[in-house]
């Protein structure tokens, strides 16, 4: 199986999960707007599935993070960032809005994102900010 797809919009890195109290209780919550983000991702990998299964073999993960170009950046240099002569060194940290996407494709995509074995990760510059998700199958068996 190979799937791929587009999560639409600024990539969000995961955020750290929220604490509350309820009483004497202690809540542990997720931030609304990693809560939405992977929202968005499940929307697009169910789209992308087409009704298939979860896989259940290792899986081979392609990311590219397309991020907005800041807004008060000249033509001059948002040509650049285009080009990729400017590299995304800012917020987010790729790893977080990896651990964003990998949770929202859990039972989607994959049963469960211990399966993702190998991650190739590129983020970038572009006018339209966006993730570009690929799952390749591995061959070889689950442990």
């Amino acid at each position: 199986m190979n799937v791929a797809f587009v999560i639409p919009g600024q990539p969000v890195a995961k955020g750290r999960p929220k604490f509350s109290r309820r009483g004497k209780a202690v809540v542990a919550y997720t931030p609304a707007k990693t809560a939405s983000y992977e929202n968005l991702v499940k929307l697009a990998a169910t789209a992308a599935m087409a009704g298939a299964t979860p896989s259940a073999a290792p899986i081979d993960l392609t990311i590219t993070l397309a991020l907005q170009i800041p807004a008060s950046w000249s033509n001059k240099r948002r040509a650049l960032a285009v080009a990729g002569t400017i590299c995304a060194t800012k917020k987010p940290d790729a790893d977080n809005v990896l651990k964003g996407i990998k949770d929202g494709c859990n039972g989607i995509v994959w049963r469960d994102d211990a399966q993702v074995v190998s991650i190739s990760l590129q983020k970038l510059y572009s006018e339209t900010p966006h993730a570009n998700v690929v799952v390749r199958e591995l061959p070889g068996e689950a442990a």
